[in-house]
């Protein structure tokens, strides 16, 4: 019996725009800026003014999409070693969240934490956040924080800040042109990157 939530009844949202919100917070990060570089700023202002409620959604799911993807990616690197992901990933996840008190609420790190695991396990975190609910304005800052971890997590496994970002940008290209809906439309990921190659 298949779940509500199996990632073939998800919606991927808007992957590219989510994507850029994510390469622009992650290059900030690495140039040692408190910031974002003005010309992406401009970029991610564009993109935030031309958002409708409908917009807003597909960012969102665009989002849930980026962290099923990294998790699916976290979750065949550490299945090649005999690691469970949960375990390795969760509990360094929620303690970073909750070392950024001004960005993420405490309230909202149960939930962080419910979306990393319905994607370590195979599941849509958007169908799976959608069964509680809207999502509140404090949900939304701290799933940017935890797509922006989980990207940042993928970068120091493989030495390379920009594995995470080119590696979803080269899925969804070839995902382009695959017929099919949801998170299961081609987005299988090739982790690239051996640990024994260190």
């Amino acid at each position: 019996m298949s779940s509500p939530c199996d990632p073939r009844y998800a919606p991927a949202g808007d992957v590219d725009g989510a994507l850029m919100v994510i390469d622009s917070r992650l290059k900030a990060v690495h140039d040692g800026r408190t910031g974002t570089d003005p010309e992406q700023q401009k970029l991610l202002d564009q993109l935030t003014a031309s958002l409708d409620l409908r917009g807003v959604h597909d960012l969102l799911d665009g989002a849930c999409t980026l962290v099923f993807m990294f998790m699916k990616w976290l979750r065949g690197v550490h299945e090649d070693h005999d690691r469970d992901v949960i375990e390795s990933v969760v509990p360094s996840l929620v303690t970073t969240l909750r070392m950024m008190p001004r960005s993420v609420s405490p309230e909202a790190i149960p939930t962080m934490a419910g979306l990393v695991v319905a994607a370590g396990t195979g599941l849509s975190p958007s169908l799976w956040r959608r069964q509680y609910g809207d999502w509140t304005q404090e949900e939304m800052t701290a799933l940017e924080a935890t797509a922006l971890l989980l990207a940042e997590h993928i970068n120091r496994i493989t030495g390379d800040v920009d594995f995470a970002t080119r590696m979803i940008g080269e899925t969804l290209s070839r995902a382009e042109g695959t017929p099919g809906n949801g998170l299961d439309r081609g987005l299988g990921l090739d982790p690239g990157w051996d640990e024994d190659d260190e």
